[in-house]
């Protein structure tokens, strides 16, 4: 990422901001509330465009590669993107499908039951509490092929069984040669050597 400016409105959250994350490093995001975090994940997705600077992939400008990129990546912001009125094991089809690959209901099954979630996947999300929502939204990561994971506050509404579960699934992501960009309140643990910070607003 590559001198990275960005204002919001009249005020500048950040400016010629630049690092690098490399295969196998979880870059964790810090900073006070209103520092910009949520709009840098953003950022590196694609989804919001800097003042000026250039997030990079692979050597290439993001905004060269489009869709290429969107399919290397896996964003997981504040909400959960689910459909309601959908079954957890529907949802996780239907974003499977919507990113080009296939799932088999037995690998869902697995991912959820992975999540605390064994016995709820037929019921309608609607009915799920705010953290088995979260859940489900997290089993993506257990079940994705994208080498690039964004998440913003990931750890959000999850009991302790729940947060072992995705430190192990980040921990898997890294030593297959993965790459995670995240930001998180709370405290959670990952080897030695794979961690990086970088700070906003301070």
């Amino acid at each position: 990422m590559n001198d990275l400016t960005c204002f919001r409105g009249d005020r500048r959250l950040f400016a010629g901001l630049d690092f690098t994350v490399e295969t196998g490093q979880v870059l964790h995001v810090s900073g006070p509330n209103g520092a910009g975090k949520t709009t840098l994940l953003r950022i590196l997705c694609g989804l919001t465009q800097p003042e000026s600077g250039e997030v990079r992939w692979r050597g290439q400008s993001i905004g060269e590669l489009k869709e290429e990129y969107a399919r290397e990546v896996l964003y997981l912001g504040h909400l959960n993107g689910l459909k309601v009125e959908l079954t957890p094991v529907e949802n996780l089809m239907a974003w499977a499908a919507l990113h080009g690959f296939e799932l088999g209901e037995e690998a869902i099954l697995d991912a959820l039951a992975a999540m605390a979630l064994k016995g709820i996947d037929d019921l309608p999300v609607k009915v799920l509490s705010q953290g088995q929502k979260r859940r489900v939204a997290l089993a993506r990561l257990l079940l994705g092929r994208q080498p690039l994971w964004i998440l913003d506050e990931p750890f959000v509404a999850l009991d302790r069984h729940a947060v072992g579960v995705l430190e192990g699934a980040i921990e898997a992501h890294l030593d297959g040669g993965g790459l995670v960009v995240l930001t998180t309140h709370q405290a959670f643990t990952l080897a030695t050597g794979h961690l990086c910070e970088l700070a906003l607003g301070g």
